[in-house]
């Protein structure tokens, strides 16, 4: 499988877990300034920066730490934009999606406030 359709298929399996968890998609693949979130997801009134990530095993670097922190303050840069441009005023949380593949079936973590924005940022 290509490394772009593995993205595909990770985000796919990824939103249907989020479904099936009574979570709506709001919007898959939001760009801005070379940076991207998979999904934005919403619970109940909060809004969720979702990134996805895909391992086969075995793995070298688990999914979760393969988010730095430089990933992190992308995607929040990236969120605050989207908050920006559609008037949110919601609690905005962000998780991340593990997902391990291993012959033919595949694990799926779901790390809730995976990260925070900081002053810093």
């Amino acid at each position: 499988m290509r490394i772009k359709n593995r993205g595909q298929y990770g985000e796919e399996l990824a939103c249907k877990y989020l479904l099936s968890n009574k979570y709506s998609i709001v919007t898959k693949n939001y760009y801005f300034n070379h940076g991207e979130i998979d999904i934005i997801a919403k619970k109940k009134e909060v809004y969720i920066a979702v990134e996805v990530k895909l391992r086969s095993v075995p793995f070298i670097v688990s999914p979760t730490a393969a988010v730095s922190r430089f990933k992190q303050r992308k995607i929040i840069q990236v969120m605050n934009r989207y908050v920006q441009i559609n008037s949110i005023e919601n609690e905005v949380r962000f998780d991340i999606i593990s997902i391990l593949l291993c012959e033919g079936s595949y694990k799926i973590e779901h790390l809730k406030n995976a990260f925070y924005p900081s002053l810093s940022i």
